[in-house]
């Protein structure tokens, strides 16, 4: 039996034999169709081919797979369902269906903001709308792509934090560039997009885009209307803001272009940098930024129902400095240095200071194991810029309040003692805080161990559903996965060897999915799996975290 359903009535389906490989066939093809038809005008054909993605069971099934793996897969709506069983998840499928759909109102929950102490508010839609909101991503996601301005970076395939720094690199590192930087901040973004902008111009069904705006929230027992915004939380909401923004940059260059004065050729040099709601744009003199850029800026976003943030938007001289997505951008002498911003570095010292003493009589090899994973990623973060210093601090840091720690736990013993207790000589370097198993020897994880490696910026105009830059984006996959590998050559040829899929699933490997090195215990040869896959091959399954509600 082939294991694809092509209709959603078959009753042989089990969800284990899906072939999603064949799944991802057929819905990338329909992809790419809509980005060729889209590229040539043909926007009835855009809405045609949607229709066919939306309507397809193919993509049912990869819609309903993704919030049922992904964080908020144990997080249910206001009706309390999840779905965690195989025929739950079928079922659930099958009843993606436009005709007769209403979206539920969607369950307020907040969390702590990043580097503040402020909550954010989230809307949690239910795990039915969703699937739903996953579904019309599919259908859309694509003319995003094709349509949304080079130097948008968040909340975009294949794009990331990096590649904005990177660019804001390129716009500020010559002697000729830009001295003066407008900081943009966008007063709650997602909570005051205009609704009736929104239905006028996203290219998505109509009907079930006025169902996710108007759906409401449900706060303390009590239903409250949503008349503007889109709710964070809501899988379709990010593009939904990355489309809201996009034409700004369009819009800027095509008023600051290059023109020619009494035979004198002069550039503006207006460039702009967007991630997310956060975006920077540069001028030669800090009036022409705020007397002509700041006015188009602002009429832009008025006409969305947005409006810049008086507190958050700056205009700042590069000689001085300014942060951007948690890095430092200066110029010294003129030369520009792109390093991890102090605040960036004390928010993360307190994280992992919160950590140590929430874990106060935890074991040592526990402990570790903790702390590893968060030294890491935020070394990985910072990989890309001038960064050694920064690394070396924290990791002095760190050690400090680790001996404290240690010293905590053993008040009644000697220094020495404690020393030999917790901390090893391995090779050149003293004091490292490891333990011994049975199989190993674990150590703390040194930020200063990270090598430094030049990000290669995403090519502008590149398009991950244009089949044109389907090499392209193979190449920087493999490229993207090596960065996270810690530039280990071995692993990456290891990944070719296995045409970046996970044997396990057939799913291709990427930095987004993680990866695990995993060895066949009969004939020890080592492959690269999906995380996910390798906790189901050892039979481990994590327990459901719910999301605090205030």
């Amino acid at each position: 039996m082939n294991a694809l359903a092509c209709a959603s009535t078959d009753n042989r389906i089990q969800w284990s034999n899906i072939l999603w490989d064949k799944c991802q066939d057929v819905v990338r093809k329909l992809q790419i169709r809509i980005v060729k038809a889209q590229q040539a005008g043909k926007y009835g054909r855009v809405k045609a081919l949607q229709w066919l993605l939306t309507h397809s069971f193919s993509a049912k099934l990869l819609a309903v797979k993704k919030v049922t793996s992904n964080k908020g897969k144990h997080t249910p709506g206001i009706d309390q369902i999840i779905w965690e069983k195989e025929n739950e998840k079928l079922e659930g499928a099958k009843s993606l269906s436009r005709r007769g759909y209403k979206a539920e109102p969607l369950r307020r929950v907040f969390i702590p903001k990043k580097n503040s102490t402020k909550k954010r508010p989230l809307g949690i839609p239910t795990i039915k709308d969703r699937a739903m909101q996953a579904l019309y991503l599919m259908a859309l996601d694509p003319i995003a792509e094709t349509i949304c301005d080079n130097n948008v970076y968040g909340f975009r395939k294949a794009r990331s934090t990096a590649d904005a720094i990177e660019q804001a690199f390129t716009v500020l590192s010559t002697k000729s560039s830009s001295k003066w930087i407008l900081e943009g901040d966008i007063k709650g973004c997602f909570d005051n997009i205009s609704h009736e902008w929104l239905i006028n111009n996203i290219p998505i069904d109509k009907q079930i885009l006025m169902q996710w705006l108007k759906a409401g929230i449900i706060f303390n027992d009590e239903f409250f209307d949503t008349k503007a915004g889109t709710p964070q939380g809501g899988i379709i909401s990010p593009c939904l803001a990355v489309l809201t923004l996009n034409g700004l940059e369009k819009e800027l260059k095509s008023i600051f272009r290059k023109k020619t004065i009494n035979g004198v050729s002069i550039r503006p040099k207006v460039n702009i940098v967007t991630y997310a709601d956060d975006f920077i744009v540069t001028g030669y003199t800090e009036t022409q930024l705020r007397e002509e850029v700041m006015p188009v800026i602002a009429s832009f976003m008025k006409e969305r129902g947005l409006e810049l943030s008086a507190e958050k938007t700056l205009i700042t001289h590069i000689d001085k400095g300014f942060d951007f997505l948690g890095k430092n951008v200066r110029k010294y002498k003129g030369k520009l240095l792109i390093k991890p911003s102090k605040s960036n570095i004390k928010a993360f010292l307190q994280n992992i200071y919160k950590e140590i003493d929430k874990y106060s009589s935890v074991e040592q090899e526990k402990l570790i194991e903790i702390l590893n994973s968060k030294i890491q990623g935020w070394a990985n973060y910072h990989r890309h810029k001038v960064s050694k210093k920064a690394y070396s601090y924290v990791d002095y840091q760190i050690f400090k309040h680790i001996w404290r720690w240690a010293c905590r736990r053993h008040h009644n013993k000697s220094k020495e003692w404690i020393q030999n207790r917790y901390f090893h000589i391995i090779e050149t370097r003293q004091w490292v805080f490891a333990v011994k198993t049975k199989k190993e020897l674990i150590c703390l994880k040194h930020a200063s161990d990270t090598k430094i490696l030049r990000h290669q910026k995403i090519r502008g105009d590149a398009n991950p559903y244009d089949k044109e830059w389907e090499n392209y984006f193979e190449e920087r996959e493999g490229y993207r996965l090596f960065e996270s590998m810690g530039g280990r050559k071995k692993l990456i040829k290891l990944w070719n060897k296995q045409r970046g899929k996970c044997p396990f699933c057939s799913e291709r490997i990427t930095k987004e999915t993680g990866w695990r090195l995993h060895t066949e215990e009969s004939t020890n040869n080592k492959t690269i799996v999906h995380p996910e896959c390798h906790n189901k091959f050892h039979g481990f399954i994590k327990k459901p975290v719910e999301l605090a509600v205030t």
